[in-house]
């Protein structure tokens, strides 16, 4: 039988704890890591409602992106919405555990899914030294902007994104950095030539800042950028633990 240690130990190994941001609070935060798993369900957040159908599906562990304990707390009552969401999955034996920008630095199950989800057809996606994370490459051809924004509306199943850039200029090489932008890869992306930023969330005067340099960006909302790191994780952890039902809820 699958023990949640065994699962927050291969979780480690693919992201390790040390390598997340200074403010950051990944790893089991609620739980015993002697637990034994059968159901384990994955998710961006541990809401309230997440919480609700982790146990409506009888789950025993409750993997997120972000932490549902980030930056302390000061209360466990459940008049507070934290302390409700861990209340509630204490008292329901579901363990919590989060990887957050930890997993952000590994391609393969981050920025690398969203970049073949936005157009990666050529299989080009790569770090760029300079960043923390985030991947750069480039669309089969040149794409009018207004054009992309299609492609990554339907790609992403969103409504809308925001631009501030001509639609009609053109674009190849993409930045795509799930979540929040860090303005301090710009250097790196000037150096690269990137066209376009694709993320979740650009301040706006990062926006002008970019176009001062010649590069587009496209802000598609940080659940729609993130999201798509689940289901790869839910299969990967599938085939590794084949004893474990693996539920995605996004």
């Amino acid at each position: 039988m699958t023990k949640i240690a065994d699962i927050v130990y291969y979780l480690e190994s693919l992201f390790p704890k040390e390598t997340a941001e200074d403010y950051d609070n990944p790893g089991l935060l609620a739980g015993s890591s002697d637990g034994e798993v059968s159901i384990c369900m994955l998710s961006l957040d541990a809401t309230s409602d997440i919480v609700n159908k982790a146990i409506s599906e009888s789950a025993d562990l409750l993997i997120t992106h972000h932490p549902v304990i980030f930056g302390g707390i000061d209360t466990v009552c459940t008049d507070d919405p934290c302390g409700r969401i861990l209340t509630s999955a204490i008292k329901n034996d579901i363990a919590i555990y989060a990887a957050h920008t930890n997993l952000d630095k590994n391609p393969a199950y981050s920025n690398g899914v969203l970049a073949r989800r936005i157009g990666d057809e050529l299989g080009t996606a790569r770090p760029l030294e300079g960043t923390s994370c985030g991947v750069a490459f480039d669309l089969p051809v040149t794409l009018r902007l207004g054009d992309y924004i299609e492609q990554i509306k339907d790609s992403l199943e969103v409504t809308g994104v925001i631009t501030i850039n001509d639609l009609n200029s053109g674009v190849r090489r993409v930045f795509a950095q799930g979540g929040a932008f860090d303005e301090d890869s710009i250097p790196a992306l000037i150096d690269n030539g990137i066209d376009v930023v694709v993320s979740g969330e650009i301040k706006h005067h990062i926006t002008l800042l970019l176009e001062e340099y010649g590069i587009r960006s496209v802000i598609a909302g940080h659940k729609a950028t993130e999201d798509v790191f689940m289901p790869n994780l839910a299969d990967d952890l599938t085939k590794r633990f084949p004893d474990v039902r693996f539920l995605v809820s996004l």
